[in-house]
């Protein structure tokens, strides 16, 4: 058996708002932005790197706006990651080292709450 995980929803309440703060703020790629059926909006985007994708928009499901918390972003450099993100205009808190792994926080405009984590690829 084969199963991969790769897309999560993600509540928001603005979809234009969310979509410009995970484009701008941390450098997603915009997979598509296409409104399947009247009232269902799917923005897709992927993280730089990552084989899984986040999924915003209207008429998918019943999560309150900003009820998602621990998604996780893993990193081989948390410093330059940190620079990039705020030099992004991104707000993030950490890092901080929790058992020799170094942890960092963020949330998006909804109040989803992320979680980086530095994992140098040799630990992979």
């Amino acid at each position: 058996m084969e199963l991969r995980l790769e897309v999560v929803q993600v509540p928001v309440s603005d979809v234009d708002k969310a979509k410009a703060f995970y484009v701008d703020g941390l450098g997603f790629a915009l997979d598509h932005d296409v409104e399947h059926i009247p009232g269902m909006r799917v923005v897709q985007l992927t993280p730089p790197g990552s084989a899984a994708s986040i999924v915003i928009g209207t008429g998918m499901h019943s999560m309150a706006p900003g009820s998602l918390e621990g998604l996780q972003l893993t990193v081989p450099d948390m410093a330059a990651t940190l620079a990039e993100l705020r030099g992004r205009g991104t707000q993030i808190t950490g890092p901080e080292d929790l058992g020799g792994f170094a942890f960092a926080y963020f949330s998006d405009p909804d109040g989803n709450r992320w979680v980086i984590q530095e994992l140098p690829r040799s630990s992979r």
